[in-house]
């Protein structure tokens, strides 16, 4: 199986956490998507989506049989029934169960096939922007953006108690840097179009346009 991965120094490093079977043969692109088909290519796992209309077009013009994209926020029902959609924020690559949204049956089936070759196994999500874990990971982020606001505590100490407190990889602070705080306030200001509660922080707000 070739595949073309489209990938940051980062996220190769998070997909190349777990071992790859040697059926999969990946060819990686830092950056744009490659002019013309590069060779008979079986799928094409995009980290680098921006949702611009011209990397779609791109992404479409490689006629490619089975496209999965890195789109947390934007949904299918925006983009197209041709791709499947999953979660590739940033230390969500590296983990072991991959959410992923999917309408055709078949493209489904082949994407499961294709992270079994990664190590990994798919989470079949409801086509919601931030399908599970990314909204409750930016719920908590904002969360501790309100403590800080409200001076009941600073941030080297949260990070500290949510790691010992609840055996988290990373406090809320450092996370929201490992993602993207543009992201995370993003995706909460989507949500919350839905409800007010997700509501972003204005001191988080204001930590972007530092």
């Amino acid at each position: 199986m070739k595949v073309l991965v489209l990938a940051n120094d980062e996220q190769k490093e998070e997909l190349l956490s777990l071992p790859v079977d040697g059926s999969v043969t990946i060819q990686w692109q830092n950056g744009s998507v490659p002019i013309g088909k590069p060779g008979a290519l079986d799928a094409c796992i995009d980290f680098l989506f921006d949702n611009s209309q011209e990397r779609i077009k791109q992404i479409r013009e490689l006629k490619i049989p089975l496209v999965i994209i890195n789109s947390v926020i934007t949904t299918l029902h925006e983009l197209g029934d041709d791709f499947i959609r999953m979660n590739g924020w940033n230390s969500f690559i590296r983990r072991q169960v991959v959410e992923a949204s999917g309408k055709d049956d078949t493209r489904k089936r082949l994407a499961e096939q294709l992270y079994s070759h990664l190590g990994r196994t798919i989470e079949w999500i409801p086509d919601i922007p931030g399908f599970v874990s990314a909204r409750v990971i930016s719920t908590i982020i904002n969360e501790a953006f309100m403590t800080v606001e409200e001076n009941v505590s600073v941030e080297k100490e949260i990070d500290t108690a949510m790691k010992l407190g609840t055996n988290y990889p990373y406090g809320p602070f450092e996370w929201g840097e490992k993602i993207g705080l543009d992201k995370v306030v993003c995706l909460l200001e989507v949500l919350e179009m839905e409800q007010n509660r997700y509501k972003p922080c204005p001191l988080l707000k204001n930590k972007i346009l530092v």
